[in-house]
């Protein structure tokens, strides 16, 4: 049966999770986990929560799905030690530095490729199975085929989601939270700026998008599948997930509530009789309005909460008339409302107001604690609202009092039942057996001896319902076996006790099951990339360029090596000529050549690229090398034989992913933009592989599946996009709520990529570089005209070696060369 997975950010989430019916939750330690401001557990309360988990034969899996640094590896080898000695059953990893030091340090706990590694293929599933992980969690944005196609070829256990929050970036591939407001999303801190309002502008400052779309433009629906939860068990996915960790429990209860039951009604091959009522408690209890992604093809805006962000509720009704001489509304209702509900007025002007009804008055005026669909009645509301303004129940008090019985009742609701065997003999001690359907046994003595009954002997009757109150155990007696002489006596008080004891019992055999093999006292292993010291070499500066134009300018202004092709801004391929073509111009400079590759290759383009990194090696195209972005390019790289080097979409943040993608083959990393230039020093000095950093800039933000341009001006969701991105000489551009603007550009595959609203520029600090030994200095200049790279090039060349022969320019004509409109990205300020 396929796996329910439900996130557990609190103790009384977890209780939710277990009661209404998840086979697994996944939780955080205080430490290492993507949802750093959920109310995770401390050592002593994972501890317990593993314990109450694996007695109920539920599997918990660790989140340790950030991005580390070098200062935090011994906390991490420690906080690994102990998730393992603790019984997790998984840990979920997204920087492979993690699940290199993992398999050092708990070679026995099997590993997750979390969705922050973005794995979009089989290929990248094929990868990591054959290095040692045992589940992935797929992307987000993959449709039901690709799922199929993943899920019946891979060797290990597929996970996906299927309800909740969607991120609209592809997951571990987002820049923007914490190059807005230093709060990493890859360090479990994301601010989701996602969720803020944005206009879509053109170069001239105009409003472009189309006259009914919000301001809520990168804010998805909440993703929701209970329709396609057939096609997806069917598919061969191994375990479904629930979105939630930073959700309240009562959220926990009726999402797994209603997926459990979905999922039974579908193995048990009957309807699903309360497919209505579910669905009814999933939109009330959080919707952003729902969607199901990209299961069934790209849905344009029609996946998009743009018009309001959060919550939603269930629509009840419509304002009839506002009294304001008695502060109140008269509402025609199209679904129940009772005392305790919350409702929102959706105001045409001025945006909402919220009431929590305390009264509620039928026609007559008559105060009553409930309405139904099709009643009028009058509420307090000390706001003016308008004619027709719509209500929506944002808070169904009934719904949440029954959604806390599954964590706050003091008895189990799920029990597991077991079979009870009792014999009483006259001078024996009672004995109770009891016996799960595992087979799994606790017995229980009492420490008195039969002895004949003066008064009222033991009875069959008597001693089984002793023996039922079972209490808060976890256990039910569904029937028994009883051996028992007549006319014994055993005091109430010993049979108490025999049960205590068989339940303890049965409890440490059940745990037996998830017991660990002691870990090795063993030293981690030394680095295979030994530290020495660096030379202060002049770094090379390397251009990263999508066409032919901007190549040359490049080389006209003085590149020492060109990274070219892969994502193109102008939304136009770059061909197999195109490389070639590159290729001989780079090589007729004497410069060094590296072909770049998309972030993003989706399962349907993944012959296309396999082709040509056969055509290079085969043709013996003069690259020095192939620039990837993810693990699935990095294994076709590999399979061809063809020396590669890694981009910032494979994060690196510690010596440990350095060794990892060295052992894989790679010849040079680029750091994460995400450290600080004392952190890369840091890093530098622990390693003499090749490294390289971003220097200069518009850096990428977000990439996304969902396209702002084809939904809000290509008619996506009407089944083909009009390219409204083609043929335009004015570029587009997101304007946030404080006129920030934000470019947007896509790539020949239609990804939407957003970029800073500065340029990184480090023009000041390239001596600083240099002492470091950093190996390369990289130029983002896709987005840049011929005449602004050439001239940005010569820049960084001529200082380079100004800086290193004498001095000659000084702070403030460095400042006045940048421009104003400038970052220093996180070199500085670093992130959460």
């Amino acid at each position: 049966m396929v796996e329910l997975l439900a996130p557990a950010g609190s103790k009384e989430a977890l209780t939710a999770a277990v009661e209404s019916g998840a086979n697994a939750v996944y939780l955080a330690g205080a430490v290492f986990g993507a949802r750093a401001y959920a109310n995770n557990f401390d050592e002593d309360g994972l501890r317990e929560a593993i314990r109450f988990a694996h007695l109920r034969d539920v599997k918990v899996h660790v989140t340790v799905n950030t991005l580390v640094k070098d200062t935090e590896l011994n906390d991490l080898a420690k906080y690994l030690r102990f998730i393992y000695a603790a019984g997790a059953d998984a840990a979920l990893v997204q920087d492979l530095g993690v699940a290199r030091l993992a398999k050092e340090v708990v070679p026995h706990l099997p590993l997750h490729a979390s969705t922050q590694m973005s794995v979009h293929s089989l290929e990248g599933v094929l990868f990591l199975a054959q290095h040692g992980f045992e589940r992935v969690v797929l992307a987000r944005e993959l449709s039901l085929d690709t799922i199929r196609h993943i899920a019946k070829a891979s060797p290990i256990e597929i996970e996906t989601f299927v309800h909740g929050a969607i991120c609209v970036c592809y997951s571990g591939e987002c820049l923007m939270s914490s190059m807005i407001g230093g709060r990493s999303g890859n360090r479990g801190r994301c601010a989701q700026p996602c969720r803020l309002p944005y206009q879509l502008i053109d170069g001239q400052g105009t409003h472009v998008a189309a006259g009914d779309a919000g301001d809520f433009l990168l804010s998805p629906k909440d993703m929701n599948t209970m329709e396609l939860l057939p096609e997806l068990i069917d598919a061969g996915v191994s375990s479904l997930k629930i979105e939630g960790r930073m959700k309240r429990p009562e959220y926990v209860s009726v999402v797994v509530h209603a997926y459990r039951n979905a999922i039974d009604a579908h193995y048990e091959k009957h309807p699903h009789e309360q497919a209505e009522e579910d669905n009814r408690a999933l939109a009330q209890i959080f919707n952003r309005d729902f969607t199901t992604a990209y299961l069934k093809g790209n849905p344009g805006r029609t996946m998009m909460s743009d018009l309001r962000p959060n919550n939603r509720g269930l629509l009840v009704g419509r304002v009839q008339t506002y009294m304001p001489e008695k502060n109140q509304v008269k509402i025609k209702l199209s679904a129940p409302i009772a005392m305790g509900d919350q409702l929102d007025f959706w105001v045409k002007i001025g945006g909402r107001v919220t009431t929590t009804l305390n009264e509620i008055s039928d026609a007559r005026g008559k105060r009553i604690d409930r309405a139904e669909a099709g009643d009028e009645v009058c509420i307090s509301l000390p706001q003016p609202v308008r004619t027709h303004d719509r209500i929506f129940k944002v808070y169904d008090a009934k719904l949440m009092e029954w959604a806390k019985t599954f964590y706050k009742t003091a008895s189990p609701i799920r029990r597991i039942p077991v079979h009870a065997t009792v014999q009483v003999k006259l001078g024996e001690p009672l004995v109770l057996r009891l016996t799960d359907e595992e087979g799994h046994t606790g017995v229980g003595k009492t420490n008195f001896l039969a002895e004949t009954a003066k008064n009222r002997p033991l009875t069959q009757e008597i001693l089984e319902k002793q023996l039922q109150r079972m209490g808060t155990t976890v256990y039910s007696i569904t029937d028994f076996t009883l051996s028992m002489e007549d006319g014994l006596m055993v005091p109430v008080s010993e049979i108490n006790e025999a049960r205590r004891r068989a339940v303890e019992a049965l409890d440490e055999a059940r745990l037996g099951n998830y017991e660990r093999s002691p870990l090795s006292k063993a030293k981690v292993s030394s680095r295979e990339i030994k530290p020495r010291r660096r030379e202060m070499t002049i770094p090379a500066i390397a251009v990263n360029v999508a066409n032919l134009e901007q190549l040359e300018a490049a080389l006209s202004g003085g590149a020492d090596e060109i990274v070219f092709g892969g994502d193109s801004y102008q939304h136009q391929p770059v061909t197999a000529g195109m490389y070639k073509k590159a290729a001989a111009l780079i090589h007729e400079s004497g410069k060094s050549c590296v072909f770049n590759t998309p972030r993003i290759v989706r399962q349907s383009e993944i012959e296309k690229w396999r082709g040509l990194f056969a055509q290079w090696k085969s043709d013996q195209v003069a690259c020095c090398r192939v620039n990837v972005h993810h693990v699935a390019l990095l294994s076709i790289a590999k399979e061809f034989d063809l020396p590669f080097q890694t981009d910032f979409s494979l994060p690196v943040c510690n010596h440990r992913t350095i060794e990892q993608l060295a052992l894989f083959g790679a010849k040079q990393v680029l750091l994460s933009p995400e450290l600080t230039l004392d952190e890369i020093h840091m890093l530098a000095a622990m390693t003499s592989f090749p490294l390289e950093c971003y220097i200069d800039g518009r850096m990428e933000l977000m990439v996304s599946e969902y396209c702002a341009l084809g939904s809000f001006l290509g008619e996506m969701d009407k089944g083909k996009c009009s390219m409204p991105c083609i043929g335009r000489n004015n570029p587009f551009y997101l304007k946030d709520r404080k006129d920030i603007l934000f470019p947007i550009v896509t790539d020949a595959d239609c990804h939407m990529h957003i970029l800073n609203s500065k340029r990184l520029s480090m023009l000041p600090y390239l001596r600083w570089f240099r002492e470091k030994g950093i190996h390369k200095l990289r130029i983002e200049a896709r987005y840049e005209t011929r005449t602004a790279i050439e001239s940005r090039v010569r820049l960084y060349k001529d200082h380079l070696q100004a800086n290193y022969a004498s001095n000659t320019y000084t702070e403030t004509e460095l400042r006045k060369i940048e421009g104003e409109d400038i970052t220093r990205g996180h070199y500085f300020r670093g992130v959460e």
